[in-house]
């Protein structure tokens, strides 16, 4: 997953400035309709779509898995294909983004879900 510019500049004078970071006190997670880059573009709109607030479970080998199942109700007819973290559920900073397997059609009024377990963040 790559780090969004906001989070990797925040990462990069952490490390090497000894600038202070500060950790959000929760993290959100979005959906989007293509690649989000490095500001979260493409967030899915429409339906009842809301991010959703996730817990990861404790890291290991640089990567870390949800901890509770993350549902999305209620969603617009769209094609997902990318999910995105977020400091806030909504506005707030973009984080990091990551493609999803294999794309999911919705349909109007169906929800998304993700697993417990099954929300994996990995840095390379």
């Amino acid at each position: 997953m790559p780090f969004s510019t906001f989070e990797g500049t925040q990462i990069i004078e952490h490390m090497f400035r000894n600038q202070a970071y500060t950790t959000p006190s929760a993290i959100w997670a979005s959906l989007h309709s293509s690649d989000p880059g490095l500001l979260g573009a493409n967030e899915i709109v429409g339906g009842s779509y809301v991010r959703m607030q996730v817990s990861m479970n404790a890291a290991a080998a640089k990567s870390a898995v949800s901890a509770s199942t993350i549902t999305y109700t209620y969603m617009p007819a769209v094609s997902v294909t990318h999910a995105g973290l977020w400091h806030a559920g909504f506005g707030g900073s973009f984080l990091l983004s990551g493609s999803l397997s294999a794309s999911k059609i919705v349909n109007s009024g169906d929800s998304f879900q993700f697993l417990a377990g099954n929300f994996v963040i990995t840095l390379t």
